[in-house]
C-alpha cells in the first residue's frame, strides 16, 4: 500500500521541507507542519508553485496538477456568458505554456508542444486552440507521458514491419523524452493494423510500471477500426470520456466550465473586496485612515511561502537600513 500510494515520496518531501524551513516551523510545531502538509497532499494543493520534478513524481501529483490547471484557468474557455461553452478564447501553444508556468515555473515547453501536436496534428504550432481541446490533449500527454513514449516506439516498429516482443520502458524524465517522429498521419491509408497494435499495447499495459489507460477502453477504441495512425490514436485517447472518467482529474467535457465550489469562493472574495471599497460620498481621507484593517484568510502552506516570506523580510530590513543611513 505504501509503495502504491508513494508514501515514501511524500515523507521524503515533507522532511526536506521541514529542514529547509525549520526556523519558521519551530514557531508553531512540527506536528502542525506535518498535519498541514498531508492535508495539502489530500486536497491536491501541494503541487502549487513546485518544481516540475515534484509535480510529475507521482500519479496523484499529476492528477492534482491537471485539476488545479483546470480550476485556475477554466474561465479562459468562457467568453460571452457566465457558463457559455459556445464562444471561447483561442490561444497558441506558447500562451498555454505561459499559463502552465504560472503554476510550475520550470514546466518544460516540450510537453506543451506534444500536447498541442495532438490537437493540431501537422498544422503549424502557432495555430490557435480552444481551452477544452488543449486541456484534454494535455491531460493524456502529461498523465500518460511514459506510456505514450513506449507507444511511439511500438508504432515505429510496426511501421517498419517488426513485431515488438519487449516493452520499451523510458529511462529519462517526462520533460526530456526524445522527439517522436511518426510519419504523416494525413493519409487515411497510412497507419498500422489496429488488432496487432492493440496486442502490443495490451502487453505494454500488463507489464509497464507506469500509468496506462484501461486496456478494456483501449481495446474498445481500436476494435472499431481496421487501421490506426499514431496521432489518430492520441486524439482518440484525448476524446474518450471513459478514459477521462477513469483518470478522475477532470469533469466531463459538458461540465468543463462548471465548478460551483470554486465559484462560491470567488464570490466570497469579490464580496470582501467590494465591502472594502465601499465608502460614503462624504468620507474624507482622515475617516478612511481610521478604518480598521481586515485580515484576509490565508491558505495554510507550511513550506514555500514561509521561505519566500523570510526572504522578503530580510530584503525589507535591508531596505530600511539603507533608508535610515541616508536620513542620517
Amino acid at each position: 500500500f505504501a509503495a502504491q500510494r508513494h508514501v515514501l515520496t511524500y515523507m521524503e518531501d515533507a522532511v526536506s521541507q521541514l529542514l529547509e524551513n525549520r526556523e519558521d516551523i519551530s514557531q508553531y510545531g512540527i506536528a502542525r507542519f506535518f498535519t498541514e502538509y498531508f492535508n495539502s497532499v489530500r486536497q491536491g494543493t501541494h503541487i502549487l508553485f513546485r518544481e516540475f520534478s515534484f509535480v510529475q513524481a507521482t500519479p496523484h501529483n499529476r492528477a492534482s496538477f491537471l485539476r488545479t490547471f483546470w480550476r485556475c484557468f477554466r474561465t479562459v474557455g468562457k467568453n460571452g456568458g457566465k457558463y457559455s461553452s459556445i464562444c471561447c478564447y483561442l490561444l497558441t501553444a506558447q500562451e498555454y505554456h505561459c499559463l502552465l508556468q504560472l503554476l510550475c515555473p520550470d514546466f518544460p515547453m516540450e510537453l506543451t508542444q506534444k500536447a498541442a501536436r495532438i490537437v493540431l496534428m501537422d498544422d503549424a504550432m502557432d495555430c490557435l486552440m480552444s481551452f477544452s481541446d488543449f486541456l484534454f490533449a494535455f491531460q493524456i500527454q502529461f498523465y500518460y507521458s511514459e506510456f505514450l513514449e513506449s507507444v511511439a516506439a511500438i508504432y515505429q516498429d510496426l511501421l517498419a514491419g517488426k513485431n515488438p516482443n519487449t516493452v520499451i520502458v523510458p529511462t529519462s524524465s517526462s520533460g526530456q523524452h526524445r522527439q517522436r517522429q511518426p510519419p504523416n498521419d494525413c493519409n487515411p491509408l497510412e497507419g498500422v493494423e489496429a488488432s496487432l497494435f492493440y496486442q502490443c499495447l495490451e502487453s505494454l499495459c500488463d507489464r509497464s510500471k507506469y500509468s496506462c489507460p484501461p486496456s478494456a477502453l483501449v481495446k474498445e477504441m481500436l476494435s472499431s477500426v481496421q487501421r490506426m495512425t499514431f496521432y489518430g490514436f492520441l486524439m482518440a485517447l484525448a476524446k474518450d470520456q471513459g478514459i477521462n472518467r477513469a483518470l478522475g482529474a477532470l469533469p466531463d467535457k459538458g461540465d468543463l466550465f462548471l465548478d460551483p465550489a470554486m465559484d462560491q469562493e470567488i464570490e466570497k472574495l469579490v464580496a470582501q473586496v467590494s465591502g472594502l471599497s465601499v465608502s460614503g460620498p462624504a468620507s474624507s481621507s482622515a475617516d478612511t485612515a481610521n478604518i480598521p484593517a481586515r485580515n484576509s484568510p490565508r491558505i495554510n502552506s507550511p513550506w514555500k511561502p514561509l521561505h519566500h516570506r523570510r526572504k522578503m523580510d530580510a530584503e525589507s530590513e535591508g531596505s530600511n537600513e539603507e533608508t535610515d543611513s541616508s536620513e542620517n
